[in-house]
């Protein structure tokens, strides 16, 4: 778990300050396919020492940095059908 806070500071790090961090809190109650994907990894692979809903800040900051990478790598928009 440490090392996945870790983590997630690093990557939310190099987001602006400005519009970034009002899109995540003004999606939070929202939750698309990736967040449960990494709430159901979370849940699988955490020894029962991970509660997704604790870590909810944290993988926001986590799956909105892996979107934006992706569309950093691709010049596309993540689809929305997956994507929030």
């Amino acid at each position: 778990m440490d090392k996945l806070s870790g983590l997630a500071s690093k990557l939310g790090g190099h987001k602006s300050s400005g519009s970034g961090d009002g899109a995540a809190s003004g999606s939070q109650g929202q939750e698309d396919y990736v967040d449960k994907g990494l709430n159901t990894a979370e849940k699988k692979f955490g020894g029962g020492k991970v509660d997704p809903e604790k870590m909810r800040s944290t993988n926001e900051k986590v799956t909105d940095t892996g979107r934006e990478q992706f569309e950093k790598a691709t010049g596309k928009n993540v689809p929305s059908k997956i994507s929030n």
